[in-house]
């Protein structure tokens, strides 16, 4: 049977908070992949999808061609998307001259697992069990009769999921179009209200049960389906940003285009290191998936080493960019200035103040007179090296032949070729400090005690531990200011602290804090 699959986008998704803040909630990452990627593969690969596009319309598009460019898929611009007159009936309704043909609306905060029947008969996709504070629901009457419930019901039968079968295609336009033009300015009007007024004309719905739902649009249904889902996968997102792994290819997005151009002209410079660019838009690029273990997953003391050396030998060649006086300026601009703003915007966003603390039982001074104290013409006089920018553990892939770097950094205060390779040293100290896997597990602590006094911890593997003593052994090695690596540690956690979530964005505050303090003291 010949169908479409109806896909809507256009809405802001305003449940969903911030997350939605900088793309489409369709492009939100449930699991390894976005959700509009689980619904896409549900279907057949010959499947012809009407994708509605509004709110960050352009970011849908983009993705769907990089990741889809064999698939079938038509877009309906929907001009008024948000506020005043605005629904999920008037997207739909944009669709009609091109769904002239039996069709399934699929939402796109709607994932399920199970096998989608073709729309051969009217049915309406449904959920046992649950809670339908958040949903619609339905109760089944004599006879299999569908009875609807809006949202808050307390007996039901049935959830509504956001996906539904239609046959008579026909007849749903034209009630949706009725509806509508009864008012134009409902803004509840959608697919339920319209399977409604088809029974009442005689039409019936079938009920499809799915025992494998998962629902992304709030932040609860996002979180949960995030820890359910079977291709659970940890990463510390960050709201701008994001990263999307398929079989044979990942997608990364940015918000901010510049970052996308700079990251794809930085592949060029760091060639063989990283993997080849298969394609790039605005906010996306793809590039190909290179088989091999996370490094954060593998590294042992003895290999770590070995890893270290291949970077002297591979990464870090010197290079010359700008004139020494210049990248002496741009490494105090990217260590002193950004910083200042950085805990600005995090002492604004948390509503505090910069003040003298008393964290996990030593005095520290407020941060403003800690950069006072540091050296910054010392802290600032490098050379110019090629560079990750972003070195942890995580962003390193252990591979048959010896390693590949992924998730490399755009510029190091605007130079694309030249950076200073102890910021590359200081990203390591951090992340064999303060592991990302350990974070998602929560096995960190930020509290404060009934005397205002800080109190953080974090817990650390051995194995890590043991690899931070071979980094600084190396260091000592070969010459290089161990100090320094320290110092731009901590300067790095004061950098990530508004970047991240809570409490971690706490965490990291204070951490780097105390820890700058010791850097000093020492």
């Amino acid at each position: 049977m010949k169908y479409k699959v109806l896909i809507t986008t256009s809405g802001i998704g305003q449940r969903l908070g911030e997350i939605t803040k900088y793309t489409n909630k369709a492009l939100v990452r449930v699991g390894k992949k976005p959700a509009i990627s689980y619904i896409i593969e549900s279907y057949p690969a010959d499947t012809p999808f009407v994708v509605t596009v509004g709110y960050f319309g352009d970011h849908v598009r983009e993705f769907l061609s990089l990741a889809y460019p064999d698939r079938n898929i038509e877009y309906i611009e929907v001009d008024n998307f948000a506020g005043h007159g605005s629904s999920l009936g008037y997207s739909m309704l944009q669709a009609k001259d091109i769904l002239q043909c039996p069709f399934i609306y699929h939402a796109s905060d709607t994932i399920v697992t199970e096998k989608i029947a073709a729309p051969t008969e009217n049915w309406i996709g449904v959920s046992k069990g649950g809670d339908a504070s958040q949903y619609a629901s339905w109760n089944i009457a004599g006879g299999n009769t569908p009875i609807f419930n809006d949202k808050g019901a307390i007996d039901f039968d049935y959830i509504h999921i956001g996906l539904v079968g239609v046959n008579d295609y026909q007849q749903f336009w034209e009630m949706l179009q009725r509806l509508y033009g009864a008012n134009v300015n409902d803004q509840t009007l959608n697919d339920c209200q319209v399977i409604v007024a088809m029974q009442g004309s005689g039409s019936s719905f079938a009920m499809r049960p799915f025992d494998e739902w998962y629902d992304i649009g709030n932040t609860s249904a996002l979180q949960r389906t995030r820890q359910e889902i079977k291709d659970h996968f940890d990463n510390l997102d960050k709201m701008e940003e994001s990263i999307f792994l398929f079989d044979d290819f990942v997608i990364k997005f940015f918000h901010d285009e510049n970052i996308i151009k700079e990251r794809v002209a930085r592949a060029r410079t760091l060639g063989s290191l990283v993997p080849e660019i298969e394609g790039s838009s605005k906010h996306f690029y793809r590039y190909e998936y290179v088989p091999g273990q996370l490094y954060s997953d593998v590294a042992t003391p003895s290999d770590f080493a070995h890893f270290l050396s291949w970077a002297q030998k591979n990464l870090w060649h010197k290079v010359r960019e700008v004139s020494d006086e210049e990248f002496k300026k741009v490494c105090l601009d990217f260590y002193l200035e950004k910083t200042k703003k950085r805990v600005r915007q995090f002492l604004d966003a948390q509503n505090l103040k910069d003040e003298a603390q008393i964290i996990n039982g030593e005095s520290v001074p407020t941060i403003a007179e800690m950069l006072e104290q540091i050296d910054f013409d010392w802290l600032c006089n490098a050379e110019q090296y090629q560079f990750h920018g972003d070195f942890i553990l995580d962003n390193i892939l252990k591979t048959e032949d010896g390693y590949c770097l992924v998730d490399w950094r755009h510029n190091f205060g605007g130079l694309l070729k030249g950076g200073d390779m102890y910021y590359d040293l200081a990203k390591l100290n951090h992340n064999l400090t303060v592991s990302h896997s350990l974070v998602h597990k929560n096995l960190f602590t930020v509290d404060m005690n009934e005397d205002g006094h800080i109190v953080c911890d974090i817990l650390r593997k051995d194995n890590l531990v043991q690899c931070q003593n071979v980094l600084m052994d190396f260091a000592k090695r070969e010459g290089y200011d161990v100090k320094k690596i320290k110092m731009l540690s901590c300067i790095i956690w004061l950098n990530m602290a508004p970047l991240h979530h809570h409490p971690f964005n706490l965490f990291l505050y204070y951490f780097g804090k105390q820890n700058l303090w010791r850097a000093l003291s020492q």
